[in-house]
């Protein structure tokens, strides 16, 4: 017996998409309150978050086979929930190091997920004829920002982070059943077999040079998901909710962004909307940077949304239509480091933020702004020059 209810494919999509980032960020506005419970600075915390990194760098690797084996819909549909499972164990720890290893498992789900709704959504872009990356990651960004707001208001009544954590298992799980349950992959867009496939997702010349255009997005991004609250906290004295509320800013403003996104790559094209928004995310670094107010932060933040919004879903359509090798593996190899950088860049800047101060978790991302501008000819569309056949 399936659960769930019937909708479009790409309704499913961006269902997906929400869910498994409302999971994921239920925990970063408890940031400031996991911090002192465990009584540990800036870089201590940082270290820890690696956990989680490196274990989206393991199933981003490894996973693709697995994965085809069990089948997409009977992974996603434990995967989701389990990552809400694997948050608030976490959650319990007590030291940087329990926190860590308890990370870890979240990483496994992570990587998994990012590989099946990624491919999912280019194929159910292919199958409708009608661009939907941009939507769907604009989904992912609005459930960040809707845990965001609830995480933001649940830590003002006080009430501890592991409690709020566990509380998120049964919301998930029905979540999950209600829009996943009747969830069935969608065609492949180039036919190929198992054979073809190397046990890595090893990273190729193209896919570098597309993790060179989101790589500023992704760490800047980051630094505003796993910082912004501590930021505010630190630099501004903000309450847990307005700390909170940062979080929700970074990613509110990039939702609206990305859900009017793909009307202008369809206007224009993808690299001139991507140094349109590779500026936007450099006057959000230098703002944050700089920023002598509260609301100057806040501002900043938005900024930071808005230049970081398509940026990775332009890259991560661009790496599914490469022809040299299967759409699963390029990506994977996409993800696997793009998405590495938005897990471990940011908590790697915690050591920064403790010698130099938390203000250049934000300013150290300009440098790769400009990386950013230097690379983002890649995304123009090419010509196939070699089909995967079967």
């Amino acid at each position: 017996m399936r659960f769930g209810i019937e909708m479009p494919p790409h309704f499913r999509v961006f269902g997906a998409f929400f869910i498994y980032s409302f999971c994921m960020g239920s925990l970063f506005p408890r940031l400031p309150a996991i911090q002192e419970a465990m009584g540990v600075g800036e870089g201590a915390l940082g270290l820890a978050l690696i956990g989680s990194a490196c274990g989206t760098l393991v199933s981003l690797t490894f996973s693709g086979r697995i994965i085809e084996a069990i089948g997409y819909r009977r992974t996603l549909l434990c995967a989701i929930p389990l990552l809400s499972v694997f948050y608030a164990i976490a959650a319990w720890a007590q030291s940087p190091l329990a926190f860590f290893l308890l990370l870890a498992p979240v990483g496994l789900m992570i990587g998994a997920i990012e590989i099946i709704i990624n491919i999912e959504a280019d194929r159910v872009e292919h199958a409708i004829g009608k661009r939907i990356m941009n939507r769907a990651h604009g989904f992912w960004s609005l459930g960040f920002f809707a845990a965001g707001l609830l995480g933001s208001a649940i830590a003002q009544t006080g009430l501890d982070p592991h409690w709020h954590l566990m509380l998120m298992i049964p919301v998930i799980l029905v979540a999950t059943l209600f829009v996943l349950g009747r969830f069935q992959p969608a065609e492949h867009r180039i036919p190929a077999t198992a054979d073809e496939a190397p046990r890595f997702a090893r990273p190729t010349l193209p896919i570098l040079s597309l993790v060179s255009v989101c790589l500023a997005a992704m760490v800047l991004e980051g630094a505003g998901i796993d910082w912004s609250a501590i930021y505010m906290r630190d630099i501004f004295a903000a309450e847990p909710f307005w700390s909170g509320i940062a979080v929700a800013t970074v990613a509110g403003s990039m939702a609206v962004t990305r859900f009017f996104a793909d009307g202008f790559v369809d206007r224009h094209s993808p690299v001139t909307v991507a140094r349109a928004l590779l500026a936007i995310l450099a006057c959000g670094s230098l703002l944050t940077f700089f920023a002598p107010t509260a609301a100057f932060a806040y501002l900043g933040f938005v900024l930071i949304g808005i230049g970081s919004s398509a940026l990775f879903p332009l890259a991560m359509s661009a790496a599914a239509q490469l022809t040299d090798r299967p759409a699963a593996l390029n990506v994977a190899a996409l993800a696997q480091i793009s998405f590495t950088a938005f897990l471990l860049g940011p908590p790697l800047l915690g050591f920064v933020a403790e010698h130099f101060g938390i203000r250049w978790t934000f300013g150290l991302g300009f440098p790769l702004v400009l990386l950013g501008f230097a690379t983002a000819h890649v995304l123009a569309p090419r010509r196939a020059t070699r089909l995967v056949t079967p």
